[in-house]
């Protein structure tokens, strides 16, 4: 009898314990709120697209893009070589850019790994370089005082198990992939994901984000179910509770399946939704209109693009995460770095119009060639000027009685203002300043 008591007692507590996991994971928007606080604060960061693909100078999509097969692109893999790589380089630039957290890609969709895998040969230390990559960076970052985040692909092209889709570059039809897969095991390749997800979360120490990529769901795609999203996510959220994941396991309508929406090389209308509420969102962009290195690039965004680009990204409420693609040797391009440069120096005496801010209240319109951002702590708006009035007047449309004091954000200049018919017309000298975008801090009533 006694026996027959303790199976329901065993039973209760095993539901018990179940119930408090479920109860320590569970959130309230409050505390996810807290724990998203020090990213909707930072709005700006770094995403580094770095592995064999840099060497090509082509692209990280060269491979799909070419169709390059296995025993081809290996070559790659046998060259790697980074002699230039200077983490501690990286983190100085990102910090002096303004940045405050960084996100590289420990995987991307080639399979190769920065860090010292167990569970995969395609990885640094078996590079000439014969280095774990990550551990540095890490170290780097974290001494340079920036959060740090990993990219991890979902899609990977050279593992002998990831089943064959749209996107892979083995990939010809659906019924040469069908007889392809018959030879692979989808399951096992999730096996391998968590393994080294498991090792990401645990040997690293503290990780501030996660950046998996991507989902496409759907005709010859994959989705949460190939993924297998929710054991992911759940071993995800157990190992590291406190972390940030984007939004591209598929799995939108899931309960604390995602923490941001990240919009890639679009800017949102506005404030980014999501069944009808705004959300916390970030836009992922290049300076050169690729993520790796591409050496015969055509688009370089200038300096003043990219500022541009993180004004109105704050201005609507989200984060911008800039990418640079470093070359086979490790470094960052010189028009890279030109271009960093150049933002911190915008930084250095407009960053308060950056941190900490967001969308401002709906009573304040935007003039006519600007973008608005707002502190809600200081009560603050900053008014950016895309063109700088030839009349030396910029007007502000329904702010009578509201402002209290105005001045030039990068050297503290008072701006006159006067009120008319309920407006605040604001006199600025005559000559824009010499920054690549000027600000007007005004201390509201």
């Amino acid at each position: 009898m006694k026996r027959l008591l303790l199976i329901p007692a065993l039973v209760l507590l095993v539901l018990l314990s179940l119930g408090a996991r479920k109860w320590k994971y569970a959130e309230t928007p409050a505390e996810k709120a807290r724990r998203m606080r020090w990213w909707q604060e930072a709005r700006f960061g770094m995403f580094i697209h770095w592995g064999t693909y840099s060497l090509s100078g082509r692209s990280e999509w060269v491979k799909y893009y070419e169709k390059i097969p296995e025993e081809e692109y290996t070559k790659y893999f046998r060259h790697f070589y980074p002699d230039l790589y200077d983490p501690a380089r990286w983190a100085r630039l990102a910090r002096e850019a303004g940045m405050r957290y960084a996100v590289i890609t420990a995987k991307h969709h080639e399979g190769f790994c920065l860090w010292d895998s167990k569970y995969t040969d395609y990885k640094a230390t078996n590079t000439p370089y014969g280095r774990d990559l990550l551990r540095p960076f890490v170290k780097a970052f974290r001494e340079a005082g920036l959060r740090v985040g990993f990219y991890y692909s979902l899609l990977d092209w050279h593992h002998p198990q990831y089943t064959l889709d749209k996107y892979h570059p083995l990939f010809r039809n659906p019924n040469q992939a069908r007889e392809e897969n018959r030879h692979r095991n989808m399951k096992a390749y999730v096996e391998y994901m968590k393994n080294q997800l498991r090792e990401l979360l645990t040997q690293f120490g503290r990780v501030d984000l996660l950046f998996l990529d991507f989902s496409f769901p759907g005709k010859n795609g994959k989705g949460r179910q190939d993924w297998h999203s929710t054991e992911l996510l759940s071993l995800i959220r157990s190992l590291q509770p406190w972390i940030i994941i984007n939004d591209r396991l598929d799995l939108l309508d899931f309960p604390g399946g995602w923490d941001y929406r990240t919009p890639e090389q679009v800017m949102p209308r506005g404030w980014v939704k999501h069944g009808g509420h705004r959300v916390p969102w970030e836009t992922c962009q290049t300076i050169t209109g690729y993520w790796g290195y591409m050496r015969d690039s055509n688009g370089w965004k200038s300096t003043r693009q990219l500022i541009t680009m993180l004004i109105e990204a704050v201005s609507k409420g989200g984060n911008l995460l800039l990418n640079v693609g470093p070359t086979g040797r490790g470094a960052f391009p010189e028009k890279t770095v030109r271009r960093l440069k150049g933002i911190g120096r915008w930084m250095r005496y407009h960053s308060r119009s950056i941190y900490g801010c967001t969308q401002p209240p709906d009573e304040f319109k935007k003039p006519d060639n600007c973008l608005l951002t707002y502190n809600p702590q200081t009560r603050r708006l900053y008014i950016h000027v895309l063109s700088w009035p030839s009349i030396g007047r910029l007007h502000l449309e329904g702010y009578g009685g509201k402002v209290e004091y105005a001045q030039l954000l990068h050297d503290a200049s008072e701006v006159k203002f006067t009120e008319e018919k309920g407006d605040v017309i604001l006199h600025l000298p005559i000559r824009k300043p010499a920054v690549a975008v000027p600000v007007i801090e005004v201390f509201l009533k």
